[in-house]
């Protein structure tokens, strides 16, 4: 998980909106051939945009970036495809050395040529510590990167580190552009330029980023010609432009995304994922910092309610940042919804009931404020549930809304109801989450969780080869959680995508927190073709 995946980068993968172009007689911003001929423009809408669009410091990190490529890439089924490689890359057999032959036949957008040389100052950039890159330890393992002619890079790691072939899905800058600009401050943050299928033609702060189609691009140009990500924040009004035809499609929560079900022109689509909504529980406050309070609310809440009644079904109880479903998830760490044991659990720690049967403990009283983000209904409706169940034990939660810049000043002590999850590898999402020293750190270790077995039990994931080891490890950390939960982990869920049936090649992935284009049934909108559905409503 990456220092925005946690708090959204792109904030909350439910609080996002598709406009798919419609006709070109309703819609303005569609194009279609002189004959009425398939349109070739499509609209993306966005809750939350990207804070930057440089890869060195963090975009395109985890694929699918449009505007850029990385040696590797996702294919619908999640396993690894050559990119700017040729082919996999051959892997040493001690695990230290991994050695990528890269494509001839790459040109950036702006014509000059992609070489090793890019991806060696990629990932040098991203290492150096003067570089503004919150998830720079995600790339701990590697210990050299370099260039053999052109066409050949070898990376070499300082210990075995499993998951590394998934970490080159990272977007690649170019170092002619990028170098001659101050890394963390350069235009090259706004305006980039990559060998991806679309070229950024604009981007209006807190309204639109426009694109259009690389004519040039290795693997073919797209269909989709322009398209434009439009930053829709609210929920709400998401569904309701997409009701009158404003938008052609959406990512929605699950009520809103029923109100569609009978709606013969256009498709919902649902993504399993990774995706949690989790309540942050930091250690320097007086009452989240207590050990027994942690332990309390893991049980008095009601996850399978929340996943009836805020999810619809459409999701799935969460006790910790590993799905249930997952072969990675340590059988035995579910918790049971037990109010009676949570007022025990208080009751034997001392904290004792009011007048007002808020629970007190040395003269401290049981209360304090939990923050989600403004216009984002899920996390609202997650946020009111967690403090209602929290009422029960004697546990007072003020439910507060508000933007990321009035929050992040506040994590340090005060609770948020945060996002995350990154499929594949257990690492990628569990060491930014948990890892002690990287608590304050932006938006990783929000909750700044302290366990040394947890700490020990995440290096050893992340340092060796062998599958018994590595399910030990995180066996370890789901354990641990259970016993100090510094998070109280909801729910699990599944991405709703209401979208015109105007475009085939439409499919989704397994999905992570982090959204964007990376996600959604536009994660290979490169590949998209018009129906004869949306060439008839032309």
């Amino acid at each position: 998980m990456t220092a925005r995946s946690i708090r959204g980068t792109a904030a909350a993968i439910l609080a996002g909106a598709l406009a798919l172009a419609a006709a070109a007689c309703t819609n303005p911003g569609s194009t279609a051939g002189a004959s009425g001929g398939p349109k070739d423009s499509a609209v993306v809408g966005i809750a939350y945009e990207p804070e930057t669009l440089s890869p060195l410091l963090g975009y395109g990190k985890d694929g699918n970036s449009k505007i850029f490529d990385g040696l590797l890439a996702f294919d619908a089924d999640m396993k690894l495809k050559p990119a700017l490689a040729v082919k996999l890359p051959h892997v040493s057999a001690d695990g230290l050395t991994y050695t990528y032959t890269l494509r001839e036949d790459v040109t950036f957008s702006d014509g000059a040529p992609f070489t090793a040389k890019d991806v060696v100052y990629t990932y040098r950039t991203i290492l150096d510590p003067k570089t503004n890159n919150a998830s720079r330890t995600e790339l701990d393992a590697v210990k050299k990167v370099e260039a053999v002619g052109d066409d050949t890079v070898v990376f070499t790691l300082k210990y075995p580190y499993a998951p590394f072939a998934e970490r080159t899905v990272h977007a690649i800058a170019p170092e002619h552009v990028a170098a001659k600009q101050d890394v963390n401050t350069g235009a090259f943050t706004t305006k980039p330029i990559g060998t991806g299928p679309y070229v950024l033609t604009g981007w209006s702060k807190g309204e639109k980023l426009s694109f259009k189609a690389n004519p040039t691009y290795w693997d073919g140009a797209p269909a989709v010609k322009k398209f434009t990500m439009a930053v829709v924040k609210d929920d709400d009004v998401r569904a309701t432009r997409l009701r009158a035809g404003d938008l052609d499609g959406a990512i929605l929560p699950p009520n809103l995304a029923a109100g569609f079900k009978d709606d013969k022109g256009r498709r919902t689509y649902a993504a399993k994922t990774y995706d949690y909504r989790t309540v942050t529980l930091p250690t320097h406050h007086p009452v989240t910092g207590d050990t027994a309070v942690r332990r309390a609310l893991d049980i008095a809440v009601d996850r399978q309610a929340m996943v009836d009644k805020i999810l619809e079904g459409a999701g799935k109880p969460a006790y910790g940042p590993v799905p249930t479903d997952s072969p990675w998830f340590a059988k035995g760490t579910e918790r049971r919804h037990d109010l009676a044991g949570a007022q025990k659990i208080l009751d034997e720690a001392g904290w004792k009931p009011g007048p007002d049967g808020i629970r007190v403990k040395n003269g401290v009283r049981a209360e304090f404020p939990l923050w989600y983000l403004s216009g984002d209904k899920l996390r609202q409706d997650h946020a009111l549930a967690y403090a209602s169940d929290a009422k029960k034990a004697g546990v007072d939660i003020r439910t507060q809304a508000g933007t990321w810049e009035v929050i992040e000043p506040r994590m340090k002590t005060d609770a948020v109801l945060a996002g995350g999850g990154s499929p594949g590898d257990p690492d990628f999402d569990q060491y930014l989450l948990l890892k002690s020293s990287l608590a304050g750190d932006g938006f990783n270790n929000m909750a700044w969780y302290d366990n040394t077995t947890v700490d020990r039990a995440l290096e050893d994931g992340r340092r060796t080869n062998e599958p018994a080891e590595r399910r030990a490890a995180y066996d370890t950390v789901q354990r641990e959680l259970a016993k100090n939960p510094g998070y109280t982990f909801l729910t699990h869920i599944d991405h709703l995508y209401v979208v015109d049936d105007s475009w085939g090649g439409l499919s989704t992935q397994t999905e992570p927190h982090d959204h964007g284009l990376a996600s959604g049934p536009w994660w290979n909108v490169e590949a998209w073709k018009p129906t004869s559905t949306g060439a008839a409503q032309k």
